[in-house]
């Protein structure tokens, strides 16, 4: 009786994984579609309320790892 429980829960565990495995492919792509879809604008008003200001600035030229090597060099000293 345990052998075939094994057995079965084995089996189970399998059928999971590999159900994951085929899903995870396109759950990436369904997450990957609404983060470029996202309104971050809004995003922030719905977490942090309608009183939230939000500067309109333009979209940054560089993504700020020089600056953040700068401030740890600073630290550094």
């Amino acid at each position: 009786m345990g052998d075939q429980h094994t057995i079965q829960d084995r089996e189970l565990m399998r059928r999971w994984v590999e159900t994951w495995r085929r899903a995870g492919p396109e759950l990436d792509e369904i997450r990957r579609h609404e983060i470029e879809a996202m309104d971050t604008a809004e995003a922030i008003r719905q977490l942090f309320g309608p009183m939230t200001v939000i500067r309109d600035l333009p979209p940054r030229t560089t993504s700020g790892l020089i600056e953040q090597q700068a401030w740890f060099a600073k630290l550094r000293r």
